[in-house]
């Protein structure tokens, strides 16, 4: 199958993989797919999915995303830690950040920066966990977004599957958090099938 992705649609797969991994998720679901194709430069996917409530663009998918599942990267994690530990400071009196102000002032900026940790290793031979070694496992629901972009594709007579192929997966599968986050932005299914169709169907200038 994947023989029949163009660039385009390979780069959408390759960046719902690394969406995934910048906000620590460890499966890649229809909605890093989502994030990925509306990412793309050209646009056509983003114009198509345009809501009654604005444009699905790449910020608000990613907001979304957040506020459905969470931001679970190293970043998040410490900017949630060190905003504990200022609030529990601030209680007893003590502003954090004047303190961090009066170090750097007297030593140096980044006095603070500690080295990173050597990531934990495990068992006898010390292997890395496959989401800590960089691999995600797609959903089950996204493996069917997949699999439903090719059906859309010969539904269409294509011999390729592009971007606007995998969107209407999403569309056809009709049950992920993608397709949340698309309803939630007021977007128009039936109209947004006829807009990718379209651009599927217009030769490139």
């Amino acid at each position: 199958m994947f023989e029949r992705f163009t660039k385009a649609a390979r780069e959408t797969v390759i960046g719902a993989q690394e969406r995934a991994r910048l906000l620590g998720h460890e499966t890649i679901g229809t909605e890093h797919t989502l994030f990925s194709l509306v990412a793309a430069e050209n646009g056509a996917v983003r114009e198509a999915f345009r809501g009654a409530a604005g444009e699905v663009d790449e910020t608000y998918v990613r907001e979304a995303i957040i506020r459905h599942v969470g931001d679970r990267s190293e970043a998040a994690e410490i900017a949630d830690r060190d905003a504990e530990d200022a609030a529990a400071l601030k209680s007893i009196g003590i502003d954090l950040d004047a303190v961090r102000a009066a170090i750097e002032e007297n030593f140096g900026a980044g006095t603070l920066r500690l080295p990173r940790p050597a990531p934990k290793r495990k068992g006898i031979f010390g292997r890395l966990t496959p989401a800590a070694a960089g691999h995600r496992p797609f959903s089950a629901r996204n493996k069917k977004v997949l699999e439903l972009s090719l059906r859309e594709a010969i539904r269409l007579k294509h011999n390729f599957i592009a971007p606007e192929h995998i969107a209407l997966g999403i569309l056809r599968e009709g049950q992920g958090l993608a397709m949340l986050i698309l309803a939630e932005r007021g977007v128009d299914f039936d109209l947004a099938r006829e807009r990718l169709t379209q651009s599927l169907n217009t030769p490139a200038a």
